[in-house]
């Protein structure tokens, strides 16, 4: 077996894992009966496939794909099988202000690399205001705490604090989802910048599920799109994403004509 220090080399279906509609008290459906239709997230193509065939994981790992798609749901779940707090945080993070997180977790594994860290670090757009009241808290309890207010910065500002702080300048296991919300075209860069270091160090590793044509083109990372398809790997140059962003700004009207009536 290859040696690597990748905190996740391999997420796998787990062989203790029983599916929805495969209880072995599940009784067989009766001649001419319609299979029994499959519950989310098995109703989600690259979920299926992530069961079925496993997903490598390198030093940094894109999702890209449609509202949908299953990114943020495969995103969360090899987080939350890593230890991760659902809602953001680290191996610690124990905050939750609403369960919303599908079962796919329960019924994943992960191969991890030999002596990698254990540490990691869990963002994703949607639950940050509660990651950053829950650090708040804490921040307000402890007289080391280096952090700032994060409630009185900007939402930008408030994430490139987080992004600087000692939480991502150790190895680690580093997942975010939608990580470019609410960040301008500088601070995306930005966030590009981090996370290429991040991925450059050898005990570190980055999973991210993203919009943006901006996060997809970190150099050397593994882009994966998304779809009805399943998941497929892509170069960034033949992504759908980068296609539409190219014709977009190139010719806007031929996009507004189809949803505005009288685009300017």
């Amino acid at each position: 077996m290859e040696f690597s220090a990748l905190p996740v080399r391999r997420v796998e279906r787990a062989s203790y894992a029983v599916l929805p509609g495969e209880e072995p008290d599940a009784p067989e459906p009766a001649a001419g009966d319609r299979p029994p239709t499959p519950v989310w997230p098995l109703t989600v193509p690259a979920v299926v496939q992530l069961l079925e065939n496993g997903l490598d994981l390198a030093d940094c790992t894109i999702l890209l794909g449609e509202n949908g798609s299953g990114k943020s749901t495969i995103v969360e779940a090899i987080a939350a099988a890593y230890g991760l707090g659902v809602e953001g945080g680290s191996t610690g993070a124990r905050h939750q202000t609403f369960a919303s997180e599908s079962p796919l977790h329960e019924w994943l594994t992960l191969v991890r690399g030999a002596g990698a860290s254990k540490w990691g670090y869990f963002v994703r757009a949607e639950t940050m205001h509660g990651l950053f009241s829950y650090l708040s808290a804490n921040r307000s309890e402890s007289p080391w705490s280096r952090d700032p207010e994060f409630h009185t910065l900007s939402h930008g500002e408030s994430f490139v604090a987080l992004l600087g702080s000692s939480r991502f300048a150790k190895d680690g296991f580093f997942v975010m989802d939608e990580p470019e919300a609410g960040l301008s075209f500088q601070a995306q860069l930005h966030l590009v910048a981090e996370l290429a270091d991040m991925a450059r160090r050898p005990r570190a590793q980055v999973l991210v599920a993203t919009h943006s044509p901006l996060i997809a083109a970190i150099p050397g990372a593994r882009v994966l799109e998304l779809g009805g398809h399943g998941i497929r790997e892509s170069r960034w140059e033949d992504l759908e994403v980068v296609d539409h962003y190219r014709r977009f700004l190139s010719a806007p009207r031929q996009y507004l004509r189809h949803v505005i009536d009288d685009p300017f």
